[in-house]
């Protein structure tokens, strides 16, 4: 199976990306008017900071992700193309373009994401607040999915979004518990479950998860993952093949065949999710109206 590994020289030597992960350019009326908002708005999407492969499909469906308090995170995650460094101060007006917006691009489910700010007192967590509350001022029969941060285990930052309640809460556990410290270096496994768990006790209906394939987890790992997620009551889970998107990012163990994600989404239904998205090009927020 094609993968990624280090020469006895310890140089990365890349092998194509298989048939299944080619993806179409983008093109259409839908991209290129939601191109245009996000780029009038001043918006950050995790569509473009994060390379995302489905960009074009959800951008020619009228639909993307959108990424809170600034373009610049204070992690440095070993996965993820997002900006890392000093983020600049919070904008006061992002929360009321992100409401415009979505009522300009006429969406009746929106995902809001954002990147970490450990700099903050809060986290952020006032921004997201605020963000839902003028999403919804604005577009009154809006659905809402937050992807957010773990707030570095500081539990009364999650408050503020569990007060405005969420259709769906997702954080990721993005990788199994022991390559949990390579592929997030400031992260946590067990914090993260802790975060899925606070949220269900806090009256969460729908909380949400996902993970990457191709770091080098094992089978079991991944199904043990699945057990600890259905243990603090998640509901909704995804899966998807992690691509690098640099030679600076950790290199790719594996491209995993469709037929495993197949076998994965089998399994997670078994455990009693409602519903599992898994495949190569799945991304946390990939058909999200539908988990709703």
């Amino acid at each position: 199976m094609p993968n990624l590994f280090k020469n006895k020289e310890d140089q990365e030597v890349r092998i194509g990306k298989p048939e299944w992960l080619k993806t179409k350019i983008a093109s259409g009326k839908e991209y290129r008017e939601t191109k245009k908002v996000v780029k009038e708005h001043k918006l950050h999407t995790i569509c473009e900071s994060g390379k995302c492969p489905n960009q074009s499909e959800c951008w020619g469906a009228g639909t993307a992700t959108f990424m809170i308090l600034g373009n610049t995170c204070t992690r440095s995650c070993q996965f993820c193309n997002v900006n890392t460094g000093k983020p600049e101060e919070l904008d006061p007006f992002e929360a009321l373009r992100v409401a415009k917006s979505i009522k300009l691009m006429g969406l009746k489910h929106a995902v809001i994401t954002s990147v970490d700010r450990d700099d903050l007192p809060d986290g952020g967590a006032d921004a997201w607040k605020r963000t839902v509350e003028l999403a919804r001022k604005h577009n009154p029969e809006l659905t809402i999915e937050t992807l957010i941060p773990d707030f570095k285990g500081e539990w009364e930052n999650l408050q503020p979004i569990i007060d405005v309640k969420p259709e769906i809460v997702s954080h990721n556990m993005e990788t199994v518990r022991r390559i949990t410290k390579k592929v997030r270096v400031q992260a946590k496994y067990d914090r993260s479950l802790e975060v899925l768990k606070r949220l269900k006790e806090g009256g969460i209906n729908k909380t949400k998860s996902g993970i990457m394939l191709g770091l080098g987890e094992f089978d079991e790992e991944v199904l043990e993952t699945m057990d600890d997620l259905r243990s603090v009551g998640v509901t909704i889970m995804t899966l998807g093949q992690y691509m690098q998107p640099s030679k600076k990012h950790l290199p790719v163990a594996e491209f995993v065949h469709p037929d495993k994600f197949a076998f994965f989404k089998e399994e997670g239904l078994k455990r009693g999710f409602d519903y599992v998205e898994s495949g190569p090009l799945v991304r946390s927020s990939y058909h999200a109206e539908r988990h709703l």
